[in-house]
């Protein structure tokens, strides 16, 4: 496994705009589609990662509890799928449906989206407010596979709820670790 961190995109960065295709219900997403009315979490995953494996059930977890708070979820792939075909958007809305992600599960053929968000590894996870204002970004939590710490998303949901709360976040923000992104030659 690789282990490659989060490049922390500035906080205070405006989330740059996209619109993509979701696997799931084939509906071309905008952000502004995507925006929830408090913040929105925008995660770039993969299939195949063990990381993202590692943490699938707390980020299904994670969206259903906010988004009724009114911060919602976006999950992109930004993976080369011809080097890495089980990444491809077959398997990702066959991965979707099984983990009962209610989020977006988009594709980013031409990886234009991974390279505007700076994102580097999967899971990279960044959380902007109601006016897509990054305030997060970074881990979900301490835990990784094979490390025995429990998968809570302690470190995310802080932010959340601090967002939420409309107080400042003074936890130091960890960069994630995870899988690089698989970018194309």
């Amino acid at each position: 496994m690789a282990n490659t961190p989060s490049n922390m995109l500035p906080l205070g960065t405006k989330a740059p705009d996209f619109t993509l295709r979701d696997v799931v219900s084939n509906d071309e997403i905008s952000l502004d589609d995507a925006k929830g009315l408090k913040g929105t979490l925008i995660m770039f995953i993969c299939n195949h990662c063990p990381f993202v494996k590692h943490v699938n059930e707390q980020i299904s977890l994670l969206a259903k509890d906010y988004k009724s708070k009114g911060i919602t979820c976006v999950a992109i792939s930004s993976n080369d799928v011809e080097n890495y075909p089980q990444d491809g958007p077959e398997e990702m809305k066959t991965n979707a449906l099984e983990q009962d992600f209610i989020f977006p599960y988009l594709y980013d053929q031409t990886q234009e989206v991974a390279r505007n968000y700076d994102a580097a590894c999967t899971p990279d996870f960044f959380l902007f407010d109601g006016q897509l204002t990054l305030v997060y970004r970074g881990q979900l939590d301490d835990s990784r596979p094979g490390n025995g710490v429990p998968v809570t998303g302690k470190d995310l949901r802080h932010a959340m709820d601090c967002l939420l709360e409309n107080e400042t976040n003074t936890w130091n923000q960890e960069p994630s670790i995870g899988c690089n992104i698989k970018w194309k030659s």
